[in-house]
C-alpha cells in the first residue's frame, strides 16, 4: 500500500477563527472522500511557534506547508498588479467585491502571483472591509488623523492612502503592529472588525471608526510543485473542497463582523459611524490617488472590476 499523502495546511489565527474554520472543512472534505489514502495536519497560527504572520508566504513556496493563505498586499512587492486591489474606496458594496475577485480580476491576479511566486492560487477569502481604530481621540474626518501613527499592511498604495489622509503610515507585520500597539508606539491601525477582536486591540483602541476604506481578499495558495505531483482526482478534490471552504468562510464573515462590533463595544469602546458627507471627505483626500492609478494600471484593469 502507497504511503499516504500528507496535506499541510496553516494561517496565522485561533482556530475559532473564518479562516480556520474554513481549513478544517477542507480537511474533512479531504478526509471523507480519501480516507487513508491522504492525511491532514493544520498549525492554526504559525506566530504560536515563533513566525512572523508574513512567513506563511515562504512556508508555503518552500514547501513546508502545502496550504496556506495571507492578505494580497503582503505580495504587493512581488506582485505589482496586486496593489490595484489596494486602491481606497475601489468597492463601494460587499457583493460587488466578491463578484469582481471571483471573476475575472480575480483571475487575472491569480495568474500573476503564480508567474512570480511558486503557487498554485485556488481561490480567495475575504478579509472584508477595513476601518480604522485609535488610543487617541475620535475620527470624523481626514483632519482628525493628522500626525497619527497608523500601521498598514506592506503596501505601498496603502501607505500613499494614508499619507494622503494626513496620517504618518507605518508599515510593518501584524506581530510588530501587535507590539507597538501595545507598547503605544502604534497609535492607530485599520483591519476589519473581527481581526481588530481576533489580535486584542480593542483593549487597546477606545475609538473605531466605520471607514470602509479598503477591502481585502486572501489568496488560498498551495505549494505548485506539491500540488501538481498530485493524482488528477486530488488536485480536483483540493480545488472543489477550497471552493466550499470560500462560500463558508465568506458567511462565516459576515457572523464574525456582527460578533466583533459587540464585543469592541463590551469592551467600552465607541465606535463612530460616518455620515455621507464625512464620508465623501475620506474619498476627495485619495482622489490623487486613484488618478495616479489609472495610469500605473490602465483602463484595462479598471475594466476588469466589471468583467465577470
Amino acid at each position: 500500500m502507497d504511503a499516504p499523502i500528507t496535506v499541510r495546511m496553516g494561517g496565522y489565527g485561533p482556530p475559532t477563527t473564518s479562516f480556520s474554520r474554513a481549513l478544517k472543512l477542507i480537511g474533512e472534505t479531504l478526509e471523507q472522500r480519501f480516507g487513508g489514502r491522504v492525511r491532514v495536519k493544520y498549525v492554526w497560527n504559525i506566530m504560536d511557534f515563533g513566525y512572523r504572520a508574513e512567513e506563511i508566504l515562504w512556508l508555503v513556496e518552500d514547501g513546508m506547508l502545502t496550504l496556506g493563505y495571507q492578505s494580497s498586499s503582503y505580495l504587493t512587492d512581488r506582485v505589482a498588479e496586486l496593489g490595484f486591489v489596494d486602491l481606497p474606496f475601489l468597492f463601494a458594496r460587499r457583493d460587488d467585491a466578491r463578484a469582481a475577485i471571483d471573476g475575472a480580476l480575480g483571475h487575472f491576479l491569480a495568474r500573476k502571483i503564480e508567474e512570480r511566486v511558486n503557487y498554485r492560487i485556488l481561490g480567495w477569502f475575504e478579509n472584508g472591509f477595513r476601518h480604522i481604530s485609535n488610543r487617541l481621540h475620535r475620527v470624523r474626518a481626514p483632519a482628525d488623523l493628522k500626525a497619527m501613527r497608523i500601521r498598514v499592511l506592506p503596501s505601498e498604495v496603502q501607505a500613499k492612502t494614508f499619507e494622503l489622509l494626513g496620517a504618518i503610515p507605518i508599515r510593518c507585520d501584524l506581530t510588530e503592529a501587535i507590539a507597538g500597539i501595545k507598547a503605544g508606539t502604534i497609535d492607530a491601525q485599520e483591519n476589519p472588525f473581527a481581526n481588530t477582536v481576533t489580535y486584542g486591540v480593542h483593549k487597546f483602541h477606545h475609538f473605531h471608526t466605520v471607514t470602509n476604506h479598503f477591502y481585502i481578499s486572501r489568496p488560498i495558495f498551495l505549494h505548485r510543485p506539491t500540488f501538481d505531483a498530485w493524482p488528477t482526482d486530488l488536485q480536483q478534490a483540493m480545488r472543489e473542497a477550497i471552493g466550499r471552504a470560500v462560500a463558508f468562510q465568506r458567511a462565516l464573515a459576515i457572523d464574525e463582523d456582527r460578533e466583533a462590533r459587540a464585543a469592541i463595544l463590551a469592551e467600552g469602546c465607541a465606535i463612530t459611524e460616518l455620515t455621507a458627507d464625512e464620508h465623501a471627505q475620506f474619498r476627495a483626500a485619495v482622489v490623487p490617488l486613484l488618478d495616479e492609478a489609472r495610469e500605473t494600471y490602465g483602463r484595462e484593469m479598471f475594466a476588469l472590476l466589471h468583467d465577470k
